[in-house]
């Protein structure tokens, strides 16, 4: 593992936003998640503002609101990374700058999407975010999400940047992965795919960033100790738990069941909806929900 930037390593949830039935905010709900994750998943950070919080759907103020309540209630207890990445980047610096006075230890960014951006494209918008917000960058790499591949010599261009200090590498290409972490000892990787965890940590990541820990993360945490131990056989029962898990989450829909599982777990000041045009658990999911909880928790 790479020995800088302590402070932002180790297990990291996704975190997810409950919405109102107008697509507000549920600020209480909110902070529950918050606290639920702290308190009881006892993760070491919390990535906020990524495609688990629906934040693409959002207006800069409402990502602003985000970044304020989630920082008031989380204090100083974990490592906070904002997402404030957009194919408009003059929004990702504004959110960028007002997370980084907030006190985020550092900001992330999903590679513009939508247009065919070159890569020269994509390396000009990381520059230019870092240049104009005073914090560390972690470049938010999604493939199957925003179409951009970034490459091991590409990825040594951005990492160029003093200020772009990893990367979170939500892709299945372990032998990328196995390069940029001998090429880069001293840049955090961290891996994307929950489902794909243990072997990511035998790749020697610096950390997790991902959804289902919201609610899996006392698995996720035994995975990378068990690891780190060297007990692979126990670690890769315990992944095979989890894929159990992510499996019968993913079959009834990802956000509105981890939501349903959240208010299962005492986060209970509903609504927890999703933002449309994304849709919110039906009566069938929620019990569905309900079987999930009794079998895995």
């Amino acid at each position: 593992m790479s020995s800088t930037h302590h402070d932002i390593k180790g297990l990291i949830s996704a975190l997810l936003v409950p919405f109102t039935a107008e697509g507000k905010i549920n600020e209480k709900g909110l902070r529950q998640i918050v606290r639920h994750n702290l308190d009881k998943m006892q993760v070491d950070g919390l990535y906020v503002g990524g495609s688990t919080g629906e934040n693409f759907m959002l207006d800069t103020a409402s990502k602003k609101e985000i970044f304020a309540i989630v920082k008031d209630e989380a204090g100083d207890k974990g490592a906070l990374i904002a997402q404030i990445g957009s194919p408009n980047l003059y929004e990702a610096i504004e959110l960028g700058q007002y997370a980084t006075g907030l006190g985020y230890q550092a900001i992330s960014a999903v590679t513009p999407f939508y247009y065919k951006f070159s890569f020269e494209e994509v390396k000009q918008y990381y520059f230019d975010i870092v240049a104009a917000v005073d914090n560390r960058m972690i470049v938010y790499s999604i493939p199957f999400l925003t179409g951009m591949d970034i490459g091991l010599s590409q990825f040594g261009e951005l990492f160029a940047n003093p200020k772009i200090v990893g990367v979170k590498f939500t892709a299945a290409d372990f032998y990328l992965l196995e390069r940029l972490r001998s090429a880069y000892p001293d840049h955090l990787i961290y891996s994307g795919f929950d489902e794909m965890l243990l072997p990511a940590l035998v790749n020697r990541v610096d950390g997790a960033i991902g959804s289902t820990y919201n609610v899996n993360g006392i698995r996720a945490r035994q995975i990378i100790d068990l690891a780190a131990a060297g007990n692979y056989a126990e670690a890769l029962k315990m992944q095979q738990e989890s894929n159990n898990l992510i499996a019968d989450i993913l079959a009834n829909g990802l956000y509105p069941t981890l939501k349903q599982l959240l208010v299962l777990c005492g986060c209970d000041s509903g609504p927890f909806l999703s933002r449309k045009p994304m849709a919110s658990a039906t009566p069938a999911q929620i019990a569905r929900a309900r079987e999930i909880y009794a079998r895995y928790f």
